[in-house]
């Protein structure tokens, strides 16, 4: 977590979400850890009721990811595709989710490159 120039402590998550070609992209910036879980468990239940099963995470600005954002990921990939929706994640770097690998699930879960790819990939 950081500290702003005030000595507030500044959010160690930033979240923020554009629709693109009717997918809710949702960009995920900072640390997915305990310290951040509900933050980011509130805003994607929140984006779900609010755009729908379509969603798409970028977590190429992810820092670190543990294995409760990971399950929480894994909730709302099965949430999605259960509602006849569309998942993806896009941008995953493996030294940033290794836990992804470690668990297997990154064989599982839909990966891609770029948005444009996962797109693509949804036709």
């Amino acid at each position: 977590m950081t500290v702003s120039g005030n000595g507030e402590r500044a959010s160690a998550l930033t979240l923020v979400s554009a629709s693109i070609d009717g997918v809710n992209v949702i960009r995920v910036t900072g640390v997915l850890d305990a310290t951040t879980r509900d933050q980011f468990a509130d805003y994607l239940a929140a984006e779900a009721q609010e755009h729908g099963p379509d969603m798409a995470l970028d977590l190429g600005g992810v820092s670190f990811m543990d294995s409760r954002a990971l399950g929480l990921i894994v909730h709302h990939w099965q949430l999605s595709t259960n509602a006849g929706g569309r998942f993806a994640l896009i941008g995953v770097e493996y030294a940033k989710t290794k836990v992804m690998w470690i668990t297997g699930l990154a064989q599982r879960l839909p990966l891609y490159d770029t948005i444009d790819d996962a797109l693509a990939a949804f036709g």
